[in-house]
């Protein structure tokens, strides 16, 4: 049924070429926003897109008793000047940076703003936490609600990230010149649909760092199916192996069909058993960036983010491209393979 609240959203109609505000970033001034400012110049020059800053501001209601309580300026003109000051520290940032900057100030809720603008942009970018988020959150409201609502993909930037600025480039533009990260980049699939597209734009995230591509697939261990079904015999060894083998032949699958649209790139592919979000958090911490869907086979249908999503970005320690299910014209005539 179409009214069915927990039907699966559509695919997002996805065109890069019409997606004006290029590379998308929050900012709020504080120290992980000004990662995310980095990280964010940085992919829109790999890219050659724009960069678009954004500060979101909020205007409260006020009721004032008598007219001598009215200020001079009212709230709407002090939240407008506060989100200008907070955008001049972001130019003040990128004034050697030699790529187009375009810097709005939006009224509205910050994380409502940006999935808004993100119907706009090939990417958006956040910091882990901001300004708004409580103390004690690992993640605050907008890298919670944006990868689960935005309309393209999401970097999410942890505390964690290091700008690599060599000594002799720390200052002027040189701060804009992506290092020699070798790093590859890991996309986590399960040869769903929505995995493939989470695939393919990890493969242009690649590509674009002249970087390897490592397909990532994890096989979930019996024992913890045994605790649930304590009547099923002890797992063999060989039941795993075999699984193994199997999903390494479903790899070869997904493989060639990176190969098919990026031949020039470098892939890689393993199937290693264990826990989904610990094997894809490890991944945070070895790869230059590490890209998941926002839902795979194992999510339910109505959830915007799965288990696992949700559990890689709580603890990641590297930046994580959380990909929506986006209409990607090269996957019409691939259907799912079996698994």
């Amino acid at each position: 049924m179409d009214n069915d609240a927990h039907a699966a959203p559509r695919p997002v109609a996805f065109d890069p070429a019409t997606r004006d505000l290029g590379v998308l970033v929050g900012f709020d001034g504080s120290k992980q926003s000004f990662l995310a400012l980095h990280y964010g110049a940085l992919a829109a020059q790999r890219s050659g897109r724009v960069l678009t800053v954004v500060s979101a501001f909020h205007v409260p209601a006020r009721i004032y008793t008598t007219l001598i309580a009215v200020p001079e300026k009212s709230e709407a003109e002090v939240a407008v000047d506060a989100a200008k000051t907070v955008l001049a520290e972001a130019r003040e940032y990128l004034k050697d940076y030699s790529g187009k900057v375009i810097y709005r100030t939006e009224r509205g809720d910050a994380a409502g703003v940006l999935v808004d603008l993100s119907a706009l942009a090939e990417l958006a970018v956040v910091g882990a936490r901001g300004r708004g988020g409580f103390l004690g959150r690992v993640l605050g409201s907008v890298s919670s609600a944006l990868p689960a609502h935005a309309h393209c993909p999401t970097v999410v930037v942890p505390r964690q990230y290091k700008v690599n600025e060599p000594e002799s480039q720390a200052e002027g533009a040189g701060r804009f010149i992506a290092g020699r990260d070798r790093r590859p980049v890991v996309v986590g699939i399960d040869a769903s649909g929505q995995s493939r597209v989470a695939m393919l734009q990890a493969a242009l995230s690649a590509q674009n760092r002249g970087v390897t591509l490592h397909l990532l697939m994890a096989l979930p261990s019996l024992e913890a199916w045994l605790e649930w079904y304590p009547e099923l015999d002890s797992p063999d060894e060989s039941v795993t192996e075999r699984r193994k083998t199997q999903l390494e032949k479903t790899l070869e699958t997904e493989l060639a069909l990176v190969k098919r649209h990026f031949p020039a790139l470098e892939v890689t592919a393993s199937v290693k058993p264990g826990d989904p979000i610990a094997q894809l958090v490890k991944q945070t911490r070895e790869a230059q960036l590490t890209v998941i869907g926002t839902r795979g086979r194992s999510g339910f249908t109505g959830a915007l983010m799965g288990s696992v999503s949700r559990g890689v970005l709580l603890r990641a320690e590297g930046p994580v491209m959380v990909v929506p299910d986006l209409k990607d014209e090269r996957l019409e005539d691939h259907p799912e393979p079996s698994r």
